[in-house]
């Protein structure tokens, strides 16, 4: 998650802001039980849901509300007993909606430290007289905006719906209808999936932790900085007993701290620097590394990194939106081979947010682009093949493998409403969508880790979720691990919560990094 991801949220406002096509549309998830394996068909990662809030306006743009008087707001009709009755607790997610075509997510708490995206709530009345809370930010534009929330119905236990309006220095200017979940209340219904061990869970020293490696008995946890109160770095812990692991050390750079990958091959360890690039640390000592350089030189943000055989993949969001290719085949020495571009349409900010190599190919998930396979046989040549894009894409991860002598790619987004999709991409000038699996359209996706026929996933909120993909259309899940807790004093409003790292180096465990708990080890189902 770099700088431009935490970016994410508020980008997400920009939409509310302009009002433009922000809101997308989703098929219904299919009946777990029904054995039909018809190809489903792509719409977005959201389904836009036409709400009848009883207090909603007429028109978003004529808001009838304001944003200091709860009275402001026609609730008539609406289920005040209910709402009455809401426990003022627990961490919310959001989606906004303004109308069809534009919604947005966002996140509040109504307990320890009440929030609205991360700011404190400006009021907090949330009780037997009703649920009405504001919050504010400030807009790309530097005016303060002001958000007004009023419950009207609770449709089920941990839902709440109700209308807001926006105001902009002030003045009312928009309004619309939500539709917030508790993110410790879900009521899912059941997947037949087995609940996993915790073997151990041990806080990481520095920073929010997002990525985790495993190699020589040690786990290299690297962190993004926790807002302005700590910095990030790299954790290292030796894992030789998994039931407790020992804090070793921690590493970090002058005014280079925002890593947000690791990978490792031989002695060497290499870092994705938000500031310098890839950072190259010796581990022939695995509880001493030791800083040998950073790559390629000079001021570059990289992602994420990927290792297969002797390349190195490092995926680089600025200045120019490329993966760079190093020859690894001395690990502590990497060459620069190449920097692959892919091409972007006028006008969209998109970049490589992670790969994944297989088979002289490299599978790109290049954000608003969509997911693009590149032909890297040779480094100098690297023709685009294919490319799977949507409206309101934003191509995060993936993992693909063979199956059933197809070349199956697993892929997901990073935004409310991302989830897995399973796609053939054995030709892939003719991607096919083949299958999904989606939980609550508050949350969202992250990492995943493909092992044979078992699909891994750090899915947020919605914790590790372990699946059998040996039929690829219809995934199974057979394991999955809560581990997002809202009463940790380290979780905050914000839809990066929850599991965002995982690993599965073949030892029996499962290493997953959780943005408050830090490093979690759990049994292999």
């Amino acid at each position: 998650m770099t700088s431009s991801l935490r970016l994410l949220g508020t980008s997400l406002f920009a939409c509310a802001l302009s009002l433009s096509g922000c809101s997308d549309n989703d098929p219904a998830v299919p009946d777990a039980g029904t054995p039909d394996l018809t190809p489903p068909v792509e719409l977005t990662d959201y389904v836009d849901v036409v709400p009848t809030e009883p207090c909603m306006d007429a028109s978003y743009a004529e808001p009838r509300a304001n944003c200091d008087d709860p009275a402001s707001f026609r609730l008539t009709g609406c289920d005040l007993a209910a709402v009455g009755a809401l426990e003022p607790s627990g961490v919310y997610q959001a989606i906004f909606r303004y109308n069809a075509t534009s919604s947005f997510g966002t996140g509040f708490r109504l307990d320890t430290k009440p929030s609205f995206l991360g700011n404190p709530l400006v009021r907090n009345e949330v009780g037997p007289q009703g649920f009405f809370i504001t919050g504010e930010i400030v807009s790309s534009q530097f005016s303060t905006q002001r958000y007004a929330l009023a419950g009207c119905r609770v449709p089920e236990p941990g839902h709440l719906t109700g209308c807001f309006v926006r105001c902009t220095d002030g003045v009312p200017d928009y309004s619309g209808t939500f539709h917030a979940q508790r993110m410790n209340l879900s009521r899912e219904q059941p997947t037949g999936a087995k609940p996993m061990r915790l073997v151990s869970e041990t806080a990481v020293p520095v920073g929010e932790s997002v990525d985790v490696y495993i190699t020589k008995g040690h786990a290299y946890v690297v962190s993004v900085p926790r807002g302005t109160q700590q910095p990030g770095g790299l954790s290292v812990f030796n894992v030789s007993d998994p039931a407790h692991p020992a804090f070793v050390t921690s590493v970090s750079l002058p005014n280079d701290n925002y890593w947000n990958g690791v990978w490792a091959k031989g002695d060497a360890l290499y870092v994705a620097s938000a500031n310098s690039g890839v950072i190259v640390y010796d581990i022939t000592d695995p509880a001493k590394p030791q800083y040998v350089r950073a790559l390629p030189g000079g001021a570059i943000d990289v992602h994420t990194v990927f290792v297969d055989g002797d390349r190195l993949y490092a995926m680089s969001p600025s200045p120019n939106g490329e993966t760079l290719l190093f020859n690894v085949a001395s690990p502590l020495e990497p060459q620069l081979l190449s920097r692959i571009t892919v091409p972007r349409e006028e006008g969209v900010r998109s970049y490589p947010h992670d790969a994944f190599a297989y088979q002289d190919r490299l599978y790109v998930n290049h954000t608003r682009t969509g997911y693009v396979v590149v032909d890297v046989k040779r480094p100098d040549v690297t023709p685009v093949l294919g490319t799977y894009s949507f409206n309101g894409q934003y191509s995060h991860a993936n993992a693909v493998g063979t199956i059933g002598g197809r070349t199956i790619a697993f892929e997901g987004g990073e935004r409310f409403g991302a989830h897995l999709r399973v796609l053939d991409v054995t030709d892939p000038a003719n991607i096919k969508l083949i299958g999904e699996v989606k939980k609550r359209p508050q949350t969202s996706i992250h990492n995943m880790v493909l092992k044979g026929t078992r699909l891994y996933v750090a899915w947020y909120h919605e914790g590790v979720r372990v699946f059998d993909v040996a039929t690829p259309e219809r995934p199974k899940e057979i394991a999955s691990f809560d581990s997002f807790q809202e009463a940790h004093p380290l979780s905050t409003d914000s839809l990066y919560q929850g599991a965002i790292g995982i690993r599965v180096p073949g030892d029996g465990y499962v290493y997953v990094v959780d943005l408050s708990r830090g490093l979690l080890v759990l049994a292999e189902p």
